[in-house]
């Protein structure tokens, strides 16, 4: 009996070794939990902190009860260095996307773009623009693409900002309608800000084709000039003959 207990002894001395091993195994192996963002309390819908630059913050956050696809939205902007703090508010058409900061026209005044989803046949995204000098948002209108840039526009843009500039891609549908098919091209555009106005220009080569009718591809204009038509040798040889003709008749009325 007493043989037999010993043995048990050690082969629980062994378990218990075993177990206090495996324990510090798993307590060794254990990912730290990354802490997710505070939820957002209605009638909050929307927050997205954008830093310009150290001390110049701007909170952009959108608000409203009931209804999901109106509401309103303001930017918060604190400027921290000399305690000033300011707020810009408007009427919101849609659900936002995600918000940039850039400097288009390089006057070392900050746009805030607020990128806005819209579910329509018409306008799928919108941007909300402010470029604020001394504190002071100036409202910009974003412009709308043309008949020809939106020839084959289904929505899913995909806004981002190279450079200082803002760029927008989508993809190209065979047409407009609900029952398009994709293409498998995309539309590339470039804005710019001249006066506090936008421009627009493309920047990709594609097929604007609708209705399945794909026409050749869309080239940049560049400048062109226009040269003389080249003369033939029978009129070079006619214009030489008169010219000698001239100047013989010109010889014999001296």
């Amino acid at each position: 009996m007493r043989k037999i207990s010993g043995f048990y002894l050690i082969a629980l001395a062994g378990c218990v070794f075993i177990a206090a091993c495996s324990n510090n195994e798993k307590s060794s192996t254990i990912t730290p939990q990354i802490s997710e963002a505070p939820a957002l309390t209605p009638p909050i819908r929307y927050h997205k902190l954008v830093e310009v630059s150290p001390g110049q913050d701007y909170d952009v956050l959108s608000w409203g009860r009931g209804q999901t696809k109106t509401g309103s939205f303001v930017i918060l902007h604190s400027d921290s260095a000399a305690a000033k703090y300011t707020t810009t508010s408007s009427d919101l058409e849609g659900e936002i996307v995600d918000v940039y900061n850039s400097d288009m026209d390089l006057d070392g005044n900050p746009e805030i773009l607020v990128q806005v989803k819209i579910n329509d046949t018409i306008n799928y995204t919108n941007i909300y623009a402010f470029e604020f000098t001394n504190g002071k948002a100036q409202k910009l209108d974003f412009p709308k693409l043309s008949k020809t840039q939106k020839q084959g526009y289904r929505g899913e843009d995909n806004f981002y900002t190279k450079q200082g500039v803002l760029m927008r891609e989508f993809p190209i549908y065979s047409s407009n309608s609900k029952d398009a098919k994709a293409t498998g091209q995309k539309r590339l555009f470039e804005y710019g800000l001249r006066d506090n106005s936008f421009t627009i220009k493309q920047v990709s080569k594609d097929s604007t084709s609708v209705n399945g009718v794909k026409p050749a591809a869309v080239v940049p204009v560049k400048s062109v000039t226009t040269n003389k038509p080249k003369k033939s040798k029978k009129h070079t040889q006619e214009v030489t003959h008169k010219k000698k003709k001239r100047k013989k008749h010109h010889h014999s009325e001296e």
